[in-house]
Formats: structure tokens, C-alpha cells, sequence
């Protein structure tokens, strides 16, 4: 049986589909599951084209942000209001790729992809998910990350956050070793308000460490609490590793990976991210 594609006009029919039919795939921008399908990765089973407008709105000027997962790294870097995005969805792909690449599909894209996952983890993204039959439900995306990795998730529908805490309070570097559209070597996402001086709720996350963008759990709680000076930094990359697993592949050696990690960590926390 070839690939086909079936249109549908709801989240909730898209959704009831993938829960029935372990054949079915969402087809979002096309820039994973088509190149799947030319490379004969993927030879059989249906794409489902969701229509649904929910799919491509954009929330973007409160405290609260919503983006939905149709949401293309162009649209990202189209809004001023999601300037501390724009570093993060230019470091997918190149110009043609931005335009079709949408949220939800980073989402689901296999390390050492997923460089928009790295930083929506570390600004505590919640998912809201449709199931087929019991509706919509809102997941943490740490714990979407792992239910993915088990298989079976569900139709994503968007993503929300909280607007990062002041200019500065998030950063994010990818290393490539071309650029600037290289597959990642890694990446580091972090969001480091501050109260009175000192971090306090730090939420630091990498891309390419693990088998899906993960959090830096060590380093967070070593910079919780404290002024972000050279000694809390290098104790920061002396906790870079801890609960890691990088993969070698043809980008960079699990070695490299491990190498390079503390140094880039490093100086993403003081402020050197060019």
C-alpha cells in the first residue's frame, strides 16, 4: 500500500485518526516525514493534512504566549513580539526550510535535530495535546519529550509559555559545524530571571545530549540563588555533563559532544553567544 495523503478539516477528526490508525502520520511543514518518504524511510501508510486555523494562530503579546503548532520558524522570526525565539528558529535549516518547518514537527524530530524543542524546554513549554476520543489535555513538554521517546503521544495542537523575564534573562547558541545551517553539534537553551541580583528559577536545556532535548538539571540547581560571577560559572561547567547521553554520529563523537558541552555552556552564561 503507497503513501497517501488525506485532508482533514479538525484537530479532533486528525486526531481520532492517529489514534485508530498506527499507519497515520501528521503532516505539518513536510521537512522530516518527505524527506522520509524520497530517502524510501517511510513507503507505506497515510499522511493526514490537518486545515484546522487553530493550527496557525499566534498569541504572542501578553505575559502568555500560545503558539500553534502549525506555526512555521518564518512566522517565529516574522513577530517582533518572539525576538528571543529568532535565534533559536533561524538555526533551522536555511530560508526555504523556515518556511515550512513548523513547531509541532521540531517537536518531533530526532536528535540532532530539534534545536526549537532545546529552547522551548527551558522556558517550561506546556503542550496541548488531543488524543482522538478524550479530548484536549495540557502536558508539561519534559514529560511530552519522554512519552515520545516511549511512543504514543497524540496530535499536539500548540504550545504556551511564559514570556521570558527581562532582555537578557534568555539565551540560546546552537554549534554547527557549518553555518549557518549546519545539523547541530549541540545546543544550549537558557532562561535565568533574576531577583535582587540572583537567578532564581534557572531552567537550562541542551539539544543533542540525549535522545531528546533534555533538561540540566546539575545546573540549574548551581545557579539557583546565586550571582551569575565567573565562580558560579565554573561551577556550572563542572556540572555540564551530568545526566547526558550523547550519541555519536556522522555530525560529532560522543566524545566531542562532551568536550565541547562546559565550554559553550560557559559562554552562553556570560552573555558571549555570538
Amino acid at each position: 500500500m503507497p503513501v497517501n495523503v488525506r485532508i482533514v478539516q479538525g484537530l479532533q477528526e486528525a486526531a481520532s485518526i492517529l489514534a485508530s490508525d498506527r499507519g497515520a502520520q501528521l503532516l505539518g511543514g513536510g521537512t522530516l516525514l518527505v524527506r522520509d518518504i524520497n530517502e524510501g524511510v517511510m513507503t507505506e501508510g497515510t499522511l493526514l493534512r490537518a486545515v484546522d486555523p487553530a493550527l496557525l494562530a499566534m498569541n504572542t503579546g501578553g505575559a502568555r504566549v500560545e503558539l500553534g503548532a502549525g506555526v512555521t520558524m518564518a512566522m517565529v522570526l516574522a513577530s517582533r513580539d518572539l525576538s528571543y525565539l529568532h535565534a533559536a528558529a533561524r538555526g533551522i535549516g536555511g530560508p526555504a526550510v523556515r518556511t515550512t518547518a513548523t513547531i509541532g514537527g521540531n517537536l518531533f524530530a530526532a536528535t540532532p535535530y530539534g534545536d526549537f524543542t532545546t529552547a522551548l524546554l527551558a522556558l517550561e513549554a506546556v503542550v496541548t495535546l488531543h488524543a482522538g476520543f478524550g479530548g484536549a489535555r495540557v502536558m508539561p513538554l519534559e514529560e511530552m519529550l519522554a512519552n515520545r521517546a516511549r511512543g504514543g503521544v497524540g496530535l499536539v495542537a500548540s504550545v504556551g509559555f511564559s514570556r521570558p523575564a527581562g532582555a537578557d534573562a534568555f539565551r540560546f547558541v546552537k554549534v554547527a559545524r557549518v553555518r549557518p545551517k549546519g545539523v547541530s553539534v549541540l545546543s544550549i537553551a537558557a532562561h535565568l530571571p533574576q531577583n535582587a541580583g540572583r537567578i532564581s528559577g534557572a531552567r537550562v536545556a541542551y539539544g543533542a545530549m540525549g535522545p531528546t532535548p533534555l533538561r540540566a538539571k546539575a545546573v540549574e540547581r548551581v545557579l539557583e540563588g546565586r550571582t551569575l560571577d565567573a565562580a558560579t560559572i565554573a561551577a556550572a561547567k563542572t556540572a555540564a555533563l551530568e545526566g547526558t547521553q550523547p550519541a555519536t554520529d556522522a555530525i560529532a563523537s560522543e566524545w566531542y559532544r562532551r568536550e565541547v558541552l562546559p565550554v559553550h555552556l560557559g559562554r552562553l552564561l556570560a552573555g558571549e553567544t555570538s
